[in-house]
């Protein structure tokens, strides 16, 4: 294969997204993936206000009015999608008719714009984008840090049957509650209706380093749904969740990072779809418009359209609520997410979403700062101020 103008590596939805926008923009683009004809098995959902303009209605599976429950029960006022997950690759399929789709697996990059395939073949590009995902081949060498992660372990069970856990017409966010009976590392449940007369129950750890084992998960999901009087069947689906919330921002050589591996995702959340389907037109447009002035040129367009600078300043900021979540006492948790819950809508949906408001950032940590008490107001000011915590297993030990 000849040279294109761009080279998506990774054929999850972000990578076939940015693929099928370059396209459309005229760039002769590639999309490498060892397996691009694989099923996507990972349940996606964002907020509804979240969902892209050009997402056709038949791609969302279910509308549930959003909830939390930390000490008291939260109704946020925002509805959550989910979707559809074959409906959404079929989808962006759809928009890669343009594009050469290129069975291998990325193992390197030895010159500006080739990368290398695990049998020896040399691909070349003007640009080369990193999509994927955690394994992000041409990302920056591996921290030595231990990774904070979010884990979680979920069963897909019949509506009817979930009804102890989730109200019809209702996605619960992030029940705290410790129904499992366990003390301990703070989990909480997550549950959303799948459509289909589905719902989707995950015993989810937010983010711990290193993560909290699967095995742990399962042991307190039986034990919530034992609680709620629920027996999962012996053939239940079940999902494994396992990636981390703390990577750096893509640095390799020659190549920018994209969805997950730039990284998209929100370090108090793990969400990274949305900001990826957001931004999938802006940087194809970007590249688009700065080709014609060289590979160089448009790559360096690429990195500040992926990470302005605003939203790198967000992102630290966010990093700095992760590392004040990991160092805090389990018992504590809780109460944080209650005061987190209970501060004004603008407040919860700019944090949760916004990736490049930093006055809007700036202004909700603020209003919970003013509305903690001392104990937390300290644990949020120190959490600052000291170094990346080595690893929970220690911290739990001293």
């Amino acid at each position: 294969m000849g040279p294109v103008d761009v080279l998506v590596i990774g054929g999850g939805p972000s990578g076939s997204a940015l693929a099928s926008a370059c396209s459309s923009r005229g760039l002769d683009t590639a999309l490498l993936d060892p397996a691009p004809d694989r099923p996507w098995k990972a349940t996606y959902g964002m907020w509804s206000r979240e969902l892209p303009a050009d997402l056709p209605a038949s791609v969302v599976a279910a509308r549930a009015a959003g909830r939390a429950i930390a000490l008291t029960e939260h109704q946020l006022g925002w509805d959550y999608a989910v979707l559809d997950v074959p409906a959404l690759q079929a989808h962006l399929a759809d928009g890669l008719t343009g594009v050469r789709i290129l069975k291998g697996r990325a193992v390197g990059s030895p010159a500006r714009g080739v990368i290398e395939l695990a049998d020896g073949t040399l691909l070349r590009s003007a640009v080369i984008v990193d999509a994927g995902g955690r394994w992000r081949p041409l990302g920056s060498s591996p921290s030595r840090r231990t990774p904070a992660e979010q884990t979680a372990y979920g069963m897909v069970l019949d509506a009817d049957a979930a009804a102890p856990l989730l109200t019809a017409g209702d996605a619960l966010f992030m029940d705290w509650r410790a129904d499992h009976g366990e003390t301990g590392w703070p989990t909480f449940l997550y549950a959303i209706p799948l459509g289909g007369g589905q719902v989707l129950v995950e015993e989810t750890s937010l983010a711990r380093r290193p993560g909290f084992p699967m095995s742990a998960l399962r042991h307190r999901l039986h034990a919530r749904l034992s609680h709620h009087g629920i027996r999962a069947p012996e053939n239940v689906a079940t999902e494994k969740v396992w990636f981390p919330v703390d990577q750096t921002r893509h640095r390799g050589t020659g190549s920018v990072g994209f969805g997950a591996a730039a990284p998209l995702i929100h370090p108090a959340t793990g969400y990274s779809l949305a900001a990826s389907l957001r931004l999938a037109p802006v940087v194809a447009e970007t590249l688009a418009t700065h080709l014609p002035a060289g590979a160089d040129a448009a790559l360096a367009a690429a990195r500040k359209a992926v990470w302005p600078r605003q939203a790198q300043v967000v992102h630290g900021f966010r990093r700095i609520g992760l590392e004040a979540l990991l160092r805090m006492s389990p018992e504590d948790v809780p109460g944080f997410f209650e005061q987190f819950f209970a501060m004004p809508d603008v407040h919860r949906w700019t944090y949760l979403t916004a990736r490049d408001d930093l006055a809007g950032i700036m202004s909700a940590m603020n209003c919970l700062f003013r509305q903690s008490r001392g104990p937390l107001r300290r644990h949020l000011v120190t959490s600052a101020l000291r170094r990346p915590l080595t690893s929970n297993d220690t911290l739990a030990r001293t």
